[in-house]
């Protein structure tokens, strides 16, 4: 059976010092598996990757509509935001547009990934609040779906909750899947999360970026998410991550959403490498944990130089693209904290 095969390499003087091993599925939204890495059929946890899917249900049922929802909004609700002060302020706009509270949401606080709002944060003793969470925007959509249908809200994180077993119904048939073959857990935010072969993943990002053949509802419904999370995909991360400035860069073509434990979903919208649109998941084996500068800035040190070399050997970005975003690799310069040069981390694989 395949197995996973090293993405990227650390060279520190002649010899690699360290590898990363992981999988790649790339596939179109016909369901054809166009290339590979590893093992395309790596089961996994999709993490906040499912977030556009998650999503899709209550854009779907007219959710946005009711609730007059902007384009920035339907981004938040993919959003694994960085807690900017901009996110909050529109997590607590979109709440009050609801009708819901913060005490509503099941998330559970945690300190901001944005550099400035840490520093604030620190300085004057905050307590982070639910809001604060990177997954608040997904569980205000989660609690708006529940009361536009009149559903209870304090057990809306339950699987067995109509909202989630229509986000699992849905991201089921995305998929091309049975919903009772796809592996349950429980996330990071405390919402119910999805385990799937990456090959699955990959079919169901193609099928979003390329919904022809979908119901009209459900197209409609994807070409929303789409288009709202590369019109505004600050608000999918923040300004300077790797996700946000992939979006900027693609230029409404490409859409991408990271995941925890070094998980990555990109689609290709039609027409730039395929006919059809195509989808691509890749999984690092060893979880890729991001690390923080000295500005208070993480940044991953995997996915983004993966992702990049993906869409390289593919032909998905051109070379002023390439460029724009070769601070996030294929090839990086390591350095120490002095700012000496130590080695250079580049990858380690081609797609069959």
């Amino acid at each position: 059976m395949p197995a996973p095969q090293p993405l990227l390499e650390l060279i520190r003087g002649s010899l690699v010092e360290s590898t990363h091993l992981g999988s790649i599925a790339i596939v179109d939204s016909d369901g054809t598996l166009l290339h590979s890495y590893g093992d395309p059929h790596t089961v996994a946890f999709l993490r906040s990757s499912a977030k556009p899917f998650q999503a899709l249900p209550f854009v779907e049922a007219g959710g946005a509509d009711h609730y007059r929802y902007t384009p920035a909004e339907i981004a938040l609700s993919c959003a694994s935001h960085e807690t900017a002060q901009m996110h909050l302020d529109a997590v607590q706009t979109l709440q009050k547009k609801i009708g819901i509270e913060e005490h509503h949401l099941q998330c559970g606080p945690h300190l901001p990934g944005d550099a400035k709002k840490l520093r604030e944060v620190i300085q004057n003793d905050i307590r982070p609040t639910a809001n604060f969470n990177n997954c608040s925007g997904k569980h205000t959509t989660m609690l708006a779906f529940a009361k536009m249908r009149g559903l209870p809200l304090e057990n809306y994180l339950d699987i067995q909750h109509p909202i989630q077993q229509e986000i699992l119904k849905t991201l089921a048939e995305m998929c091309g899947m049975d919903a009772a073959t796809i592996e349950l857990g429980i996330d990071g935010c405390s919402a119910p999360n999805f385990a799937m072969p990456l090959f699955h993943a990959a079919l169901g990002m193609a099928r979003m970026c390329d919904p022809r053949g979908l119901s009209p509802a459900r197209a409609q419904a994807c070409q929303t998410i789409t288009a709202a999370m590369t019109t505004h995909s600050e608000m999918v991360s923040n300004w300077g991550e790797f996700d946000c400035e992939l979006m900027k860069v693609g230029a409404g073509k490409v859409v991408t959403k990271r995941g925890a434990e070094g998980f990555q979903i990109i689609g290709i919208l039609p027409g730039v490498i395929a006919e059809r649109g195509v989808g691509i998941a890749l999984k690092v084996t060893d979880g890729d944990k991001s690390s923080m500068n000295m500005q208070l800035e993480s940044s991953a040190r995997v996915r983004p130089s993966v992702s990049l070399e993906i869409l390289r050997q593919v032909g998905a970005l051109h070379k002023s693209q390439m460029e724009a975003l070769a601070n996030f690799g294929p090839e990086k310069i390591l350095k120490n904290y002095a700012g000496l040069v130590t080695g250079r981390s580049q990858p380690a694989f081609k797609l069959a």
